[in-house]
């Protein structure tokens, strides 16, 4: 008999009966036996929800899931690889909200460290992580908030000539940069891998995201062609500064976009730029030709 199906007939012996909170009743699988199956079958947590889930078993950390997402869709996320480029203040509360919502594998980029301005927004920052790489500091909390995400980090500057190997198989890539030039070096490579695109910008109390697929005309139509060069100090997040509100906001819709492209489900950001404006209250899209 294969380990798989070993590890079929131990998740149906492991696997309880609770009430939801609608007090219907729900077949899950509880993290603690979870982590024992792990154990035993020398796989990850990530093998074990999906089996888990595959054979209709709610793993009990998704059940607040179930309504909105269906246990196929639950599973298809699993099974879903997504790349968050930067994990300061958007990158990281994108990747936050994909970890705890079940994406199987996060890629995460960011070259930089944990500094004290950082503290005002970024979720992974803490003062204990001060000086410590971005990248390495959230996948190790990763692993505490949801063991079933495998996360591979990259503590690098992207280049033309790293992406490639970076995104190769990635479903989904999100923009969670500081600077246009780089968000325009992530497009054109996501547009030549043929990888959809969510990009997100702050600045104040004003947030904007759109979703680029490769054959959109992108972020061309909100920047204009721009030369690659350092990071420009008089950028609006330089001159306008990021309150925690603005990441948070705007982090939550890219996460949304992300699962909107890899269920198949709802109407995506695609030639139309969102804008939201936190002072005034008000949220407004423009159709980009």
């Amino acid at each position: 008999m294969s380990d798989q199906q070993d590890l079929k007939e131990a998740l149906q012996e492991k696997a309880g009966e609770v009430a939801d909170p609608a007090g219907r009743k729900v077949r899950v699988l509880a993290d603690a036996e979870a982590m024992e199956l792990s154990r035993r079958f020398g796989c990850g947590m990530g093998t074990v929800y999906r089996e888990s889930l595959g054979s209709g078993i709610c793993p009990h950390r998704y059940l607040r899931n179930r309504e909105a997402i269906s246990i196929d869709e639950q599973l298809r996320l699993a099974c879903s690889r997504v790349a968050v480029i930067g994990a300061g203040g958007l990158g990281g509360h994108v990747i936050h909200l994909l970890a705890r919502i079940g994406i199987g594998q996060l890629t995460v980029v960011d070259c930089d460290v944990f500094d004290e301005t950082n503290l005002n927004r970024q979720i992974f920052c803490t003062s204990d992580s001060l000086g410590k790489p971005k990248a390495l500091v959230a996948a190790q909390l990763l692993a505490s908030i949801n063991p079933g995400v495998e996360v591979i980090t990259h503590e690098l500057r992207i280049e033309e000539s790293n992406l490639p190997g970076i995104l190769a198989g990635v479903d989904v890539v999100v923009d969670g940069l500081d600077n246009i030039q780089d968000r325009l070096v992530l497009e054109r490579s996501a547009r030549n891998l043929k990888i959809p695109l969510v990009h997100g910008a702050i600045a104040g109390f004003d947030g904007q995201l759109m979703t680029v697929f490769p054959d959109d005309r992108g972020l061309i139509a909100v920047y204009g062609p721009v030369e690659r060069g350092g990071k420009d100090q008089r950028s609006p997040e330089a001159v306008m500064g990021v309150p925690a509100l603005m990441p948070c906001l705007v982090a939550t819709f890219q996460a949304m976009e992300v699962l909107k492209i890899l269920l198949g489900r709802g109407t995506l950001l695609r030639n139309t730029l969102l804008h939201v404006g936190l002072d005034a209250g008000e949220v407004n899209r423009f159709p980009l030709g």
